[in-house]
C-alpha cells in the first residue's frame, strides 16, 4: 500500500518570535513535493502556535502541538487543551514523546487517555514509542514498543487520524542513529503486531515514522526501507537542511 511521507518536525522548547518566523518563511518558499505526496508539519512551543500560523502561508505545512491535556477545559494549571490547540490554528498533536515519558513521568495508560481525547476533539495525532538504550541492549526493543501501543490499541478502533513514530531514546540528540536496517527491522515489528491487533487493513495504512538524529545528510539513507514512512524530526527542523528532509523522497 502506498503511504503518503509524512515529515514532522519537533522544535521542542527552541524558539523565540524571531526565530520561529525565520523558521516559517523559509519553510514558506518550499516546493513541498506532491510527485511522492508529502504531508509536512511543524510543532513549535505552543505560545508560539499562533504567531507561526500567523506566518506560515505555505498551505502544504500544518501545525502540531507538543502535548494536550485530556479535559476541554478546568483548573488544570499549565496545560493545554486540545480544543485549544485547534483554536490557533493547529491540526495535530505530538503525544508519548520519550521526553514527556521519562522526564515528566507521563504512563503508558495516561498517554491513551490523551490520545483518544484528541482524536475526539478532531487532532491527528503523532504518537511516539521507543526504548532506551538499555532495553535495547536487553533485546526488549519490541516488547517496549507494543507495551507502550496497548492502551491505545484497547481505546480507540480507527487509526486512520494516528501516525506512530518510533524514536529509539538512544538516538535522540546524541547523533546517534539506527541503521536503515535496524530501523526497517523494528518498524516491520510494529506493523505486524499492529496488524495482529488491529487487522491488516489498517495495519497497512497506519503511517511509521522513524526519528532519532535525522538529519539532512542520512534521510535518504532510509529511503528504500518499506515499512518507514517519513520522519520525527528534533534538532534539525530548527535548521535549513530540514528541508531537505522535506525533499529527501523528492
Amino acid at each position: 500500500m502506498a503511504r503518503k511521507f509524512f515529515v514532522g518536525g519537533n522544535f521542542k522548547m527552541n524558539g523565540s518570535k524571531e526565530s520561529i518566523k525565520e523558521i516559517v518563511e523559509l519553510l514558506n518558499k518550499v516546493d513541498v513535493p506532491e510527485s511522492v505526496g508529502t504531508e509536512v508539519v511543524i510543532s513549535p512551543p505552543a505560545l508560539y502556535l499562533h504567531w507561526a500560523k500567523l506566518h506560515l502561508t505555505n498551505t502544504a505545512i500544518e501545525l502540531a502541538a507538543q502535548n494536550a491535556y485530556p479535559k476541554v477545559s478546568g483548573a488544570y494549571t499549565g496545560e493545554v487543551s486540545a480544543p485549544q490547540i485547534k483554536d490557533v490554528g493547529a491540526e495535530w498533536v505530538i503525544l508519548g514523546h520519550s521526553e514527556r515519558r521519562h522526564i515528566i513521568k507521563e504512563s503508558d495508560d495516561f498517554i491513551a487517555e490523551k490520545t483518544v481525547h484528541a482524536l475526539e476533539s478532531d487532532l491527528g495525532v503523532i504518537l511516539c514509542v521507543g526504548e532506551t538504550l538499555e532495553e535495547r541492549e536487553s533485546g526488549t526493543t519490541i516488547a517496549v514498543c507494543t507495551r507502550q501501543l496497548d492502551p491505545v490499541i484497547a481505546a480507540t478502533k480507527d487509526w486512520s487520524h494516528i501516525v506512530i513514530a518510533y524514536e529509539p531514546v538512544w538516538a535522540i540528540g546524541t547523533g546517534l542513529a539506527a541503521t536503515p536496517a535496524d530501523a526497517q527491522e523494528t518498524h516491520a515489528a510494529i506493523r505486524a503486531y499492529l496488524t495482529d491487533k488491529i487487522g491488516k487493513d489498517q495495519a497497512d495504512s497506519v503511517r511509521i515514522l522513524y526519528g532519532g538524529s535525522v538529519n539532512g545528510k542520512n534521510a535518504k539513507t532510509f529511503n528504500d526501507c518499506p515499512d518507514i514512512d517519513g520522519y520525527l524530526v528534533g534538532g534539525a527542523s530548527l535548521k535549513p537542511e530540514f528541508v531537505d528532509i522535506i525533499t529527501s523522497r523528492s
